[in-house]
C-alpha cells in the first residue's frame, strides 16, 4: 500500500473554528438519507437515483478503512451532521483526486461551513502526498464556485451542456487546485 493508500485508511479527524470532520460511515445513515431526499442538495449535486436505506448504508458500511477515498462527515459545534466532503476517485500514478462537497442540511447553506470543510480537506490531501484536486460544478450553482474559489480552487475550463436537468441543459465548470498553488 502506498503512502497516500495509507494516509486515507486511516483517515483522521479534522477539526476547525466551528467544524470537526469526522469519517463518513453507517452511523450517519438517517443523515444521509434525509439528505438524499433534498431535492435542492439533489439538483445542485446533480445526483439522480433511488436511494434505499440498504443501498446507502452497504455504500455507509464500506468507507471506514477504504485505501482510495476519504469520505467526511461535516459535523457542527452541536455535533449535528450537516453535510459531507469527499475526496475519491484516487489517481494514484499522478497523485490525483476529485472533490465533491455536499451541505445535506439547507438551513447552513450560505454560512461558509461549505468553504471552511473544504479548505481543511484540500490541506490534508495535499498534507498526505496529493499533488493536484479536481471538481465539477454545475454552472447554476455560482455560489458554491466563490467558495471553491476562497479555498484555491481555479477554473480550468467548461464542459458544455453536461448535465439535463428538469428538461434544461447546463454547463459543468471544471476547476483545480495544485500542491503548488498558493492557499489563500
Amino acid at each position: 500500500m502506498s503512502p497516500v493508500e495509507s494516509a486515507l485508511a486511516a483517515q483522521p479527524v479534522l477539526t476547525t473554528e466551528r467544524l470537526t470532520l469526522v469519517q463518513l460511515g453507517p452511523d450517519y445513515v438517517e443523515t444521509t438519507l434525509a439528505g438524499l431526499e433534498d431535492p435542492d442538495a439533489l439538483r445542485l449535486t446533480g445526483t439522480r437515483g433511488e436511494f434505499s436505506r440498504e443501498r446507502v448504508n452497504a455504500h455507509l458500511q464500506r468507507l471506514p478503512g477504504a485505501p482510495d477515498r476519504a469520505d467526511f462527515a461535516i459535523l457542527d459545534r452541536d455535533g449535528m451532521h450537516i453535510g459531507e466532503v469527499v475526496l475519491n476517485e484516487l489517481d494514484l500514478d499522478n497523485l490525483a483526486m476529485s472533490y465533491r462537497i455536499a451541505l445535506t442540511d439547507s438551513t447552513v447553506r450560505g454560512l461558509g461551513y461549505g468553504t471552511e470543510a473544504g479548505r481543511a480537506v484540500v490541506e490534508w490531501g495535499f498534507s498526505i502526498g496529493l499533488h493536484r484536486i479536481y471538481l465539477e460544478v454545475y454552472a447554476f450553482n455560482p455560489s458554491a464556485q466563490r467558495s471553491y474559489e476562497k479555498i484555491g480552487f481555479r477554473h480550468e475550463g467548461r464542459a458544455r451542456e453536461a448535465l439535463l436537468w428538469d428538461d434544461e441543459w447546463t454547463d459543468a465548470v471544471l476547476m483545480s487546485i495544485l500542491a503548488t498553488d498558493p492557499l489563500p
